[in-house]
């Protein structure tokens, strides 16, 4: 995960990194509200960000579908949350929203009491928290439509996947550090962190998990907790890398018992998501679903995300971090595509652009290379290509934008 984490992806998760419970973050996840294949209306609230305010055009509304219309008047990259009651755990975002952009998050609200806030610069605690009020009776968020059912048992199913294979992977890798064997350990650096690259949104849904296995050196100075995980590794792996990226600092090799420790952390806290996710209680809704796969294109849009270079910046693997995201929004989309293919023609047209776009960019990373033998150097990567890379995840990135909306809400 890139540097943005504490400041923007989840954003206001770390806040409460070492203050939250562990668990599933519920409440305004979008699910398709009634039985009979069809969505129902959404109420349309337009939200302004700028430096200073975060403006929400009304402060209540009534049960089920919303759509949060949010445009950014202000002269840095802004993001627009909800907040649960609590304040702290987050239920709904929106982010990388640049300068004079109008971005939509939509979700389906239960009644209760919640929290609009915007991050504009997506560093600091926020502007503009207010309250927000959900009206009507409860039920709202009910998953009763069979293929909704459906597509939430095939993409938990897919998650948990994912956490075994990212279990098995992390194995291989540490056992690899703790050995010694660098050059092992650096080829399996890259593939260790697939499966998890796939499912971030959901991974992130969980207390201090996150930090712990995924923050970058910045980012993980900047929230206040220590630097552990994968980039921990990652930076001692390759070491040159990180001397050089911060000259001013005494980076030094780990010994064995500082490989051991780091490694045992990452171990311990990777398989500690897994048990949270295989447990009973774990439950993901549409919304999730949906929202979850614009997330991972934002993950690689970020100013200091994997386009910028800034993922992986000791070992510059971006690549594979890159072309997991794009896999894992897929899946997503794949999952939840014959509900949109039931909203009508506009979710057919919307369905038939997905599969293009999709192809288009996998193709144009593809010619980087693939996990069986890999990605070249992101540093071999010229800004002529990056933007190309950029151009087409915006390609990608405007219609994937547009499934919550078309999958959980009528077309007016």
């Amino acid at each position: 995960m890139s540097q943005r984490k504490p400041s923007n992806q989840m954003a206001l998760r770390t806040i409460v990194a070492g203050l939250a419970s562990t668990g599933i973050v519920l409440g305004l996840a979008g699910c398709v509200p009634n039985d009979t294949g069809e969505a129902a209306s959404a109420t349309r609230i337009s939200v302004t960000s700028t430096t200073t305010e975060c403006t929400v055009d009304a402060q209540s509304a009534p049960s089920g579908p919303i759509t949060f219309s949010t445009t950014n008047a202000g002269d840095k990259v802004t993001e627009f949350y909800i907040l649960a009651e609590d304040k702290k755990r987050i239920v709904g975002e929106v982010e990388n929203i640049a300068t004079g952009v109008t971005r939509d998050l939509t979700i389906v609200a239960e009644p209760g009491t919640y929290y609009t806030v915007c991050k504009p610069g997506m560093v600091g605690d926020g502007v503009g928290q207010a309250k927000f009020t959900v009206t009507g009776e409860t039920g709202a968020a009910s998953v009763v439509d069979k293929e909704a059912t459906a597509a939430v048992e095939t993409y938990t199913s897919y998650v948990r996947q994912q956490i075994a294979e990212l279990i098995s992977e992390t194995d291989k890798l540490t056992a690899a550090y703790i050995s010694g064997d660098d050059e092992v350990a650096r080829a399996l650096f890259p593939s260790a962190r697939i499966g998890y690259e796939r499912i971030e949104p959901v991974a992130e849904q969980f207390g201090g998990l996150d930090p712990r296995i995924d923050y970058r050196k910045p980012g993980a100075e900047a929230a206040g907790v220590d630097f552990t995980g994968f980039h921990r590794i990652e930076m001692d792996l390759w070491l040159s890398e990180a001397q050089k990226n911060y000259p001013t600092e005494n980076i030094t090799a780990l010994d064995a018992v500082g490989r051991s420790a780091v490694a045992g952390d990452l171990v311990t806290d990777v398989k500690a998501l897994a048990d949270t996710v295989n447990s009973a209680s774990f439950e993901l809704t549409i919304g999730d679903i949906t929202n979850g796969a614009i997330s991972l294109l934002d993950e690689v849009a970020a100013p200091d995300g994997k386009l910028a270079g800034e993922e992986d910046e000791f070992s510059h693997t971006d690549l594979w971090d890159f072309f997991a995201n794009v896999e894992g929004a897929e899946e997503a989309f794949t999952t939840v595509r014959d509900i949109a293919l039931g909203r009508g023609d506009d979710g057919k047209k919307l369905v038939d652009e997905l599969d293009a776009e999709f192809a288009t960019m996998k193709e144009l990373l593809g010619t980087y290379g693939n996990y069986e033998t890999g990605f070249v150097s992101y540093e071999t990567v010229d800004q002529n290509s990056r933007n190309e890379l950029g151009a087409q995840l915006n390609a990608l990135s405007e219609p994937l934008s547009k499934l919550t909306h078309t999958v959980l809400v009528v077309q007016q």
